[in-house]
């Protein structure tokens, strides 16, 4: 028998699952395909066949999936806002617009939703990565039964990239010893071009490129230096990865996941963007609040019935303040405008790149403006510093803001503004950000754009629908459905309805007629045109009151079909009907794994001793010269306990400045270094000059080899947070300085600083060496030794303020 026969009599018992009608694979990665060609004894009577590479279904589009950070329904001028935004005025203007588009109320589950098409908490990911519990809800650990939307289009042959936000790896996988199998490469992304984390400084950005830490601006001089700003940045990335797609492999589909840190705080943008919104917020939010709402009805953005909700009674009427707190109060809102008009400029520059490239007419665009409603974690005053006021509850006067008004928007500050300008800017809904029960939480507007298919040009589409739904939108646009196995593993089903159907049909029935919502325990239920919610409790900034059950909150009830705005609560003349909707909840949030509901500040605690950690159990740590980028997740802590650390260093000859060991920078966090030839300790707790200390020794070090050791005696006892001690500094055992400090950071330095040996990566500890960064130890560091006194660490937080 021939060589031939016996390899096709062998190939029938080796054929790969049937592809379905549409010509995916059920099963990603496809089967390796079968040899075509026959084999003899020489190349001379046998026939080559080459393995082709997978092509995506023929006219599949492009994709580029765009989501904003923070940005309330009311912001964009696209849907009635004070802020330009011509960027998605033109898509809706291209496009349709979809004005009941609904997220989750916060970062993490609003993103683990989008990705894989299934409901935030089937995903595991009912909440964000730092307060993750220990139930399968909210574990933050995606399943690998829910493959994302890139992996389903990279193995039906697509290029995939990421550039921007991730807040969706958890604390304790985000070190450079991974696993990465949770990171964007892990998930489905040829390329990853962006931050790790809730929100990240954009003139000092921690940056990865893939999974390796990069130093933006390390190849920078002089004004492109100085000038530097992630937003812009990201653009860039974007484009050239666009460019080089449509140059290498014109033929080959897209897959842009397009996420920048804007709106988050820090709000960085450019002076000369601030300048250009100076004197628009003067009137305040109350009357900003009244004129959107009256431009949201001239647009059709809102139908006319709706009713614009008032102001809740713990926020202060504009007319109240006086005339410094205005002033500063509208500077803080210029500088948010400034930077949300200015991501919407570097997305309108990515989508010139597409125009640029021919591939406008066959690329849906779908932009989300914001991943939840506006954020309320500026406090009532707005703050210079997000993480110090509302993560360890770090005090700012009213004095000291106004003293540095002109310079928010900088890199000196980390700047939030207050909260009612979030109430504003969410207009004409309740609540805010993280709070799933109302719709300032979870509503956002969203444009979708498709010359070639969608030809309703400005039209609008008031269908109810959520986050899920954009996976399996895109799938049905590419003409693919979700593969029922990935690498092995059978998929979850897709909680998901695609709203392709709406590109022709602005009055069809949504298939979305039921969605269950749920924020820290803030629930809510949609159900045919009907919405129930709770009650929040508090609002961001005010501390989570204790003994909290589920009889603790109110429930209101909705006819959303005469009311927009939930405006108008049903509860009590429909006892009935409300009954039915909680009962609906119930059934839903067991079938989407929400339960158990956590109302225990303690439970979240106690969560933080349970997850994996790469620090617990420890109490001595050692480092080596050149180990940079430890996020604070992976990181010993060194609060709220004594400890000392205690280098061995070599001085050469001609002396050597620079970091020896440092965590967090100028915001909060602390460092050892030698500045000016003497061993310095500095310690901040925000970057208010009052906020800190600093000691160094009288003498220069000499040249040779030293032991330079910081010991820190805290005041508290176990279970106190942010006291005070008594730091020590000594060289080759003898002591050289010595203070005490009244009070240190309980909880969290920074959401994106690091901890480094032998350099300084981000921002400075001390504004001295600001203009050296990184400051890099000349000398030698043989290791660095940290020993927490026999206090077994955990890196943890009992909070985040990054949601």
């Amino acid at each position: 028998m021939k060589l031939t026969c016996l390899l096709a009599i062998a190939s029938m018992f080796l054929l790969p699952p049937a592809a379905r009608a549409d010509g995916s694979p059920a099963s990603l990665p496809a089967p390796d395909p079968l040899f075509k060609g026959t084999i003899g004894r020489t190349t001379a009577d046998s026939k080559s066949d080459f393995p082709q590479p997978i092509s995506a279904p023929k006219g599949a589009p492009n994709i580029l999936l765009i989501l904003t950070d923070d940005v309330g329904f009311g912001a964009s001028t696209t849907f009635g806002g004070p802020i330009p935004t011509p960027t998605l005025d033109g898509l809706a203007a291209s496009g349709v617009t979809f004005n009941q588009f609904n997220t989750t109320a916060l970062c993490s589950p609003t993103r683990a939703a989008l990705l894989t098409g299934r409901d935030q908490h089937n995903v595991h990911t009912g909440i964000i990565m730092e307060r993750s519990l220990g139930y399968p809800g909210y574990d933050s650990l995606m399943p690998k039964s829910a493959g994302t939307i890139a992996e389903i289009l990279r193995g039906n042959g697509y290029s995939t990239a990421w550039f921007g936000k991730n807040h969706n790896v958890p604390a304790w996988q985000s070190s450079a010893v991974g696993p990465f199998d949770l990171w964007p490469t892990g998930l489905g992304f040829d390329y990853f071009y962006g931050f790790i984390g809730g929100d990240v400084n954009q003139w000092d950005p921690t940056l990865f490129e893939n999974t390796t830490p990069i130093e933006p601006k390390e190849k920078l001089t002089g004004a492109a230096r100085e000038n530097y700003n992630l937003d812009s940045d990201l653009a860039d990335q974007a484009i050239h990865w666009i460019q080089e797609q449509r140059s290498l492999a014109p033929d080959k589909p897209f897959f842009a996941y397009y996420v920048p840190g804007a709106t988050h705080a820090p709000h960085h943008v450019p002076k000369d963007w601030i300048a250009k919104f100076k004197g628009q917020f003067d009137q305040g939010w109350d009357k900003q609040r009244e004129a959107t709402f009256e431009r949201q009805k001239q647009l059709g953005v809102i139908p006319a019935y709706t009713l614009l909700t008032p102001r809740p009674a713990n926020l202060p009427a504009w007319d109240s303040l006086d005339a410094r707190h205005k002033e500063l109060f509208a500077h803080m809102a210029e500088v948010y405008a400034a930077f949300l008009a200015y991501d919407d400029y570097n997305i309108g520059r990515v989508i010139d790149a597409v125009r640029q490239a021919g591939e406008l007419d066959n690329t849906l665009i779908i932009f989300i403006e914001g991943d939840n409603g506006g954020s309320a974690e500026g406090t009532l005053q707005g703050t210079a510093n997000e993480v110090a006021a509302v993560g360890n509850g770090a005090k700012e006067s009213f004095d000291y803001l106004y003293s540095i008004k002109d310079q928010l928007g900088g890199p000196l500050h980390y700047n939030h503004m207050p909260v009612a300008w979030s109430w504003a800017f969410n207009t004409p809904f309740q609540w805010t950000k993280r709070y799933a029960s109302h719709f300032g939480g979870v509503r956002n507007g969203m444009v979708m754009s498709w010359p070639e298919r969608i030809k309703d040009a400005g039209g609008l589409r008031p269908q109810f629908h959520y986050v899920t739904d954009i996976m399996p939108t895109i799938l049905e646009a590419v003409g693919l459905q979700a593969p029922d196995m990935i690498n092995g593993v059978k998929q979850l089903p897709i909680d998901g309805k695609s709203m392709a159907y709406a590109f022709a049909d602005a009055k069809a029935p949504s298939p979305r007629t039921t969605q269950m919502f749920e924020m820290f325990g803030n629930r809510g239920i949609y159900h045919d045109g009907w919405m129930a919610s709770t009650t929040p409790l508090v609002f961001a900034w005010e501390p989570e009151p204790k003994g909290i059950t589920q009889e603790s909150f109110h429930w209101e009830l909705y006819d959303l079909s005469k009311d927009f705005s939930q405006g108008k609560d049903l509860s009590a003349s429909m006892p009935e009907k409300l009954r039915e909707m909680q009962d609906l909840w119930w059934a839903e949030a067991g079938r989407n794994n929400a339960l158990p509901l956590n109302f225990s500040p303690q439970a979240t605690v106690e969560a933080i001793f349970q997850r994996p950690s790469l620090t617990r159990g420890r109490s001595e740590f050692v480092y080596h010269q050149g180990t940079v980028r430890i996020p604070e997740g992976t990181a010993p802590s060194l609060k709220n306990t004594s400890y000392s650390i205690t280098a061995k260093i070599n001085v050469p000859a001609d002396g050597a400045d620079g970091v020896i060991i440092t965590q967090g920078g100028r915001f909060a966090g602390w460092g050892l270094l030698v500045l000016d030839g003497k061993p310095v300790w500095a310690y901040r707790n925000t970057q208010q000059p009052k906020d800190g200390i600093r000691i160094e020794g009288a003498d220069r070090l000499a040249p040779g080899d030293h032991s330079v050791t910081l010991d820190f005696a805290y005041d508290g006892q176990k279970g106190e947070f942010g006291k005070g001690g008594n730091y020590r500094l000594s060289v080759d055992g003898a002591k050289v300085a010595e203070t005490k400090i009244a009070a240190t950071v309980p909880f969290i330095y920074s959401v994106d600083e690091t901890f480094d040996v032998g350099e300084d990566r981000g921002t400075p500890i001390l504004e001295d060496y600001a203009d050296r960064m990184p400051f890099a130890y000349g000398g030698k560091i043989a290791e660095v030794v940290l020993d927490l006194k026999g206090a077994a660490t955990d890196s943890g937080a009992p909070t985040d303020p990054d949601e």
